[in-house]
């Protein structure tokens, strides 16, 4: 996804991953997956090419719309947070290039926590990545074996098989969900309930953060 309208030194800037097109930014809890209910600082960056229809922050979409921050300013509004985590997610934030933000995160103490889709190649070093692939971009095959954690948006039945293909791909130390789509949860949370029980392999994922109200 381009971001339009830059100067030349804009563009260079993004390219070196020095700015990023940024969101929002947020300290909150974890609400899903292997990391729910620990604090962490959320970064969404700006800009999406996979376009899921049930996707909740559809205005990270166009990363045009989203000014370019400077990382360096990122470090220096986490010096007022106590947690350590910060979670870069989107959007799909592998659309850029992230390890000038891994470097200095690190070097500031920080351990970090990749969302993606998987869609595009990764830079960037991370303590952990949750991998959770969407039908109308599917991952890129070499990113499956980085992956910590496989969550699963389930939105109807025919998403268990799907979920079953990309386990198949992922390392055996990868940690496996199934996470219901929030508006089709009530229908949708018996059946992975029946499912987890008789594939123990899966655990639930839930949006917890929802049911708390928070971002």
């Amino acid at each position: 996804m381009e971001v339009k309208n830059l100067n030349e030194v804009q563009k260079s800037q993004l390219e070196s991953g020095k700015f990023l097109p940024i969101m929002e930014e947020f300290y909150t809890i974890q609400g899903e997956g292997k990391q729910s209910g620990k604090p962490a600082y959320f970064i969404r960056i700006g800009g999406c090419d996979v376009g899921c229809h049930w996707c909740d922050v559809k205005e990270s979409w166009d990363a045009s719309l989203h000014p370019l921050v400077e990382v360096d300013g990122l470090i220096d509004k986490l010096n007022f947070i106590p947690a350590k985590d910060v979670v870069i997610t989107g959007g799909e934030p592998t659309l850029y290039n992230l390890d000038y933000l891994c470097q200095v995160l690190h070097s500031n103490g920080y351990q970090t926590f990749l969302e993606t889709s998987g869609s595009h190649s990764f830079s960037g070093r991370w303590n952990w990545i949750c991998l959770s692939p969407k039908k109308t971009a599917p991952p890129r095959p070499e990113v499956y074996s980085f992956a910590h954690e496989l969550k699963i948006i389930v939105y109807n039945k025919n998403d268990f098989k799907w979920a079953e293909k990309h386990a198949e791909k992922v390392n055996s130390n990868c940690k496996l969900y199934l996470q219901p789509e929030w508006s089709n949860r009530d229908k949708m949370m018996p059946q992975i309930i029946d499912y987890v029980m008789e594939n123990p392999k899966w655990n639930i994922s839930i949006q917890s953060h929802k049911f708390m109200n928070i971002p």
